[in-house]
């Protein structure tokens, strides 16, 4: 067992805020972590939008582009657990700063690819650098905020993540425009490094190493003892208890309903460009306006749904119940309105609906990143790894199915193995996923 200290100095807490309030620092790391998500996910969708320069440029047909896009999400799931637990291990300032400082570069070299091989590379490496980003800041995260917030701050951090995804098409197509398709990955991927240099200077691992907090934020993050005492936080780090992780049921009914989630969601990350410009013929102009309504509706989702379990929780208590009441019917949602999205003849139609299917499947990314920090204890980064590692491999099936597919005309087929898929995911969180049920002990 590893029983060294979590690096935690103790600065002077001031008792309240100057107007007698409890300080809001918690909200500031909140907001920088947000910008990472953005950052993250400008990184991993620009390439949806230079696909077609790309395949020209390579040779590369719809199978092989999707080949390519999947080398990214293998590299990301292999990633999840490795660095899920060194976060835990280590801290998430030390390592969300090699991480994105990694990512960075490889981004770049996205850009600088002479061939096929070095572009398989490239996504390789941008994969393994961005994998351990969300677990560990879902650490970061837990580390700073009460479990009563944990649905709405992931919903928040998920909002930038697809407000980037919906902006991306719009950047990325101005920058590809002006000065090629590489130029794209320079531009974004510069802002990788920009962040691990604010972040290494401002981060701090636990808000008891911040003389700007007062105690009555501590009292809320932390919460109080029975005597009225500020709860201490574990500075004890034991050995992560491998065997029970990866022998709970309930853990791999939470990794199965992400993959579920992901499998749904990669669709706008990778194809959903290409979709739109070859299938519903937009141009690059247009795909930045009107191609980004559902990418705009799947960000009010992120908010609404974090808050309708943080609601439901703060009113009931029961965690079970809080995220399954949101985490369900948004899957069922969702399918719902996936295949009219495909069976429509008007762009417009189709478009309008998958923004209401889209708004409905991120209703489920508040409780599934909830449920990691509910169940995980202090190895929340590590639990939240396997979940992410576990989703990413169900992604990396979007790319091919929807590649091999779309290249021999068939544009309904994909829409509707993602309804069933989304189906089966309102199936495993009512029967299986217990928030309420550590994975970390026995």
């Amino acid at each position: 067992m590893d029983s060294r200290p979590v690096e935690v100095s103790s600065p002077e807490i001031p008792p309240v805020g100057p107007d007698g309030q409890p300080t809001r620092r918690r909200w500031w790391i909140l907001c920088l972590i947000s910008l990472m998500y953005l950052i993250c996910y400008m990184d991993r969708s620009n390439i949806s939008i230079a696909q077609p320069e790309i395949a020209k440029q390579f040779g590369l047909s719809k199978t092989a582009m999707g080949l390519v896009l999947a080398a990214f999400t293998w590299a990301y799931a292999m990633g999840q657990v490795p660095a899920g637990w060194l976060g835990d291990r280590f801290g998430p300032k030390k390592v969300l700063t090699v991480i994105m400082t990694w990512r960075a570069v490889a981004a770049v070299m996205t850009g600088a690819a002479l061939g096929v091989n070095m572009l398989y590379g490239a996504r390789i490496l941008l994969g393994l650098g961005e994998a351990g980003a969300f677990p560990v800041a879902s650490r970061g995260m837990q580390l700073w905020f009460p479990r009563s917030e944990r649905g709405r701050i992931q919903g928040t951090t998920h909002f930038f993540s697809r407000f980037a995804v919906a902006v991306t098409p719009f950047l990325a197509g101005q920058v590809l425009i002006a000065f090629g398709w590489r130029a794209t990955f320079y531009v974004f991927g510069s802002l990788g490094a920009v962040w691990a240099l604010v972040f290494a200077l401002v981060y701090k691992n636990t808000p008891e190493e911040v003389a700007g907090v007062n105690q009555a934020e501590l009292a809320h993050i932390r919460g109080l003892n029975p005597d009225g005492t500020i709860k201490q936080l574990n500075v004890v780090r034991p050995a992560v208890p491998w065997g029970t992780i990866l022998g709970s049921r309930n853990m791999w009914a939470i990794a199965l309903g992400y993959c579920c989630f992901f499998f749904g969601t990669n669709f706008y990350l990778t194809w959903y460009p290409t979709y739109l410009r070859e299938h519903r013929h937009l141009t690059v102009a247009a795909l930045g306006i009107i191609g980004s309504i559902p990418l705009f509706a799947g960000m009010l989702g992120d908010l609404v749904g974090g808050a309708l379990t943080d609601m439901a929780f703060h009113r009931t208590g029961n965690a079970r119940f809080a995220r399954r009441i949101v985490a369900a019917p948004g899957f069922v949602l969702a399918g719902v309105f996936v295949v009219p999205a495909a069976l429509t003849e008007s762009a417009g139609v189709s478009i309008a609906c998958l923004a209401i299917s889209f708004f409905f499947l991120e209703f489920v990314i508040g409780p599934s990143w909830a449920v990691p920090m509910d169940v995980g204890g202090q190895f929340s980064g590590t639990v939240t790894g396997v979940m992410n590692m576990a989703g990413a491999m169900a992604a990396s099936l979007t790319p091919i199915i929807y590649g091999g597919l779309f290249e021999r005309g068939y544009w309904i087929a994909p829409f509707v193995v993602s309804a069933g898929v989304m189906f089966f995911g309102a199936l495993v969180w009512t029967f299986l996923i217990d928030p309420e049920r550590s994975v970390v002990e026995k």
